[in-house]
């Protein structure tokens, strides 16, 4: 059974930036459903997308796999000779990743690492590459290579799926979309104290780009197209391939 995240249910006096620790491996299920609008729509168009491009003999990489949702909902539509790796820098993500996927009765060949995605990530031989809300996480000044070692480590045809927070192309609109995302998680039963905690601590860890800015970075690495397939506020998912 899922745990309730009550992470920032009682008061902290100084909250310290947001990490993705044993106590939020344990209640992520929860937390990204209640944070995440049509989180569970969006796990489901990139099962789908990935089972469009996903190529025998290739391997498909969720970088940033948490404790497992992605790869559990690939694995209903892949092909199941095709090889799953996933990546995190959180161990206790990939503890609770391991846990599910043996839950689950995950039955294809897979591999979970530890890596930090700032640093030297290995990604040869894939087809698909996905990527659901762990760029905002990266710092800015990592993307592009980040982002470059991923289109080299594409075979041709493969396709980076990416799903992130992101800013308005006009900041005019930023405060009205914030406003409705803030509904959303008050109607998901966040207090204020959980909301306004929460923001302060991933105030300098999440750092969105506009819709715009994440686009020009994914073709200056080298992918030929790019398409909006999900949008919702300051949220949005983009598919892009490689020739």
């Amino acid at each position: 059974m899922t745990k309730k995240d009550q992470v920032f249910k009682e008061k902290i006096n100084k909250a310290a930036d947001f990490k993705f620790s044993a106590t939020v491996a344990n209640v992520f299920d929860d937390m990204v459903n209640r944070s995440v609008p049509y989180y569970g729509e969006i796990q489901r168009m990139m099962a789908e997308q990935a089972a469009d491009y996903a190529q025998a003999g290739t391997d498909v990489y969720d970088l940033g796999c948490a404790t497992g949702t992605t790869l559990i909902g690939m694995n209903t539509t892949v092909a199941k000779t095709i090889r799953f790796i996933g990546i995190d820098d959180s161990s206790e993500m990939l503890a609770k990743c391991r846990s599910k996927l043996e839950e689950a009765g995950f039955n294809r060949p897979f591999e979970l690492r530890v890596a930090d995605l700032s640093s030297s990530v290995e990604i040869s031989n894939a087809s698909v590459v996905v990527l659901c809300l762990t760029l905002q996480f990266v710092r800015p000044i990592y993307r592009e290579k980040l982002l470059k070692s991923i289109c080299d480590g594409l075979c041709s045809g493969g396709v980076l799926i990416l799903v992130e927070k992101i800013l308005t192309e006009n900041s005019a609109f930023n405060r009205d979309f914030i406003k409705h995302y803030y509904n959303y998680k008050r109607r998901n039963h966040y207090s204020e104290l959980e909301i306004a905690q929460k923001r302060e601590a991933l105030e300098n860890v999440l750092i969105p780009y506009k819709l715009s800015e994440n686009i020009a970075l994914l073709r200056d690495t080298g992918f030929a197209h790019c398409e909006v397939f999900f949008k919702w506020y300051n949220f949005s998912g983009l598919i892009a391939h490689k020739n």
